[in-house]
């Protein structure tokens, strides 16, 4: 059951990444920057080399993306509304597709209005849309009772290059925030998550990891990581709102 893939793979059509992430600290985190500049450029959307990112992530009734993430499942999915510096110049509804160390993306643009509808429970107009994407997330929003659950706020300082199209990120200040809250607003509140002291490093590529990549990566010691931004958030969340375990569900005992 758990090996089964919860979505069809089309090999042909749908092209997954390599992602690797990792903890660093502030020390480690900054040795690495200045290595990387040294082989990599500056992504050109970065103004001032960083930008925010927020992220208001779904879930079913059953909580099947936290609950499957924490099982170890190797095939997962999310559905997510991400928008930029926190503008609505650029609104996407995302779908990750995870089977292992491996992901696979896809997006379709949505306008404010739109935006407006789904929190409003309003999906009819996704049924009509001409992106497939925003046709399967009605199904979902309908039949699996997909919901907001939380809202993942962090910022981001990316390199790129083109070669093995190779993407290293560098996230810090990741918040988690009540789904009812405003996407847009730049004052929103919020949970710290990543203790003081740490970075959260991806490193995405298609193709293959060039060797002056691969000398540049942390050493052994360093920590090697199944992060989950999302997770980490509703846990902040679920800690906040059960008042009767006082604890995140990762701290159980199962």
């Amino acid at each position: 059951m758990w090996n089964k893939p919860l979505f069809p793979i089309n090999t042909t059509h749908s092209l997954f990444r390599n992602e690797w992430k990792y903890y660093l600290s502030l020390w480690d985190c900054q040795a690495q920057k200045e290595r990387f500049q040294t082989v990599m450029q500056r992504d050109s959307h970065a103004v001032g080399g960083l930008y925010s990112i927020r992220s208001l992530y779904f879930d079913d009734y059953r909580n099947s993306s936290y609950n499957d993430k924490m099982a170890g499942v190797n095939y997962r999915k999310k559905y997510r509304i991400r928008i930029y510096n926190c503008s609505d110049s650029t609104i996407r509804l995302e779908r990750k597709l995870k089977q292992g160390n491996y992901i696979h993306k896809e997006s379709a643009r949505l306008t404010r209005q739109e935006y407006e509808w789904i929190m409003d429970g309003r999906y009819d107009f996704l049924l009509r849309h001409e992106a497939q994407l925003c046709r399967e997330f009605w199904f979902e929003c309908t039949s699996n009772i997909l919901r907001p659950k939380v809202i993942v706020d962090y910022e981001r300082e990316p390199f790129v290059l083109p070669e093995g199209d190779v993407r290293v990120t560098f996230d810090s200040n990741v918040r988690a925030a009540a789904p009812e809250n405003d996407l847009f607003d730049p004052n929103l509140p919020s949970y710290e998550i990543i203790p003081y002291g740490k970075t959260i490093m991806e490193v995405k590529f298609t193709e293959f990891l060039p060797q002056v990549i691969k000398e540049v990566l942390p050493p052994g010691e360093q920590e090697f990581s199944a992060i989950s931004k999302y997770t980490l958030c509703y846990e902040k969340l679920y800690y906040r709102t059960d008042a009767l375990f006082l604890v995140s569900r990762s701290e159980k005992s199962w």
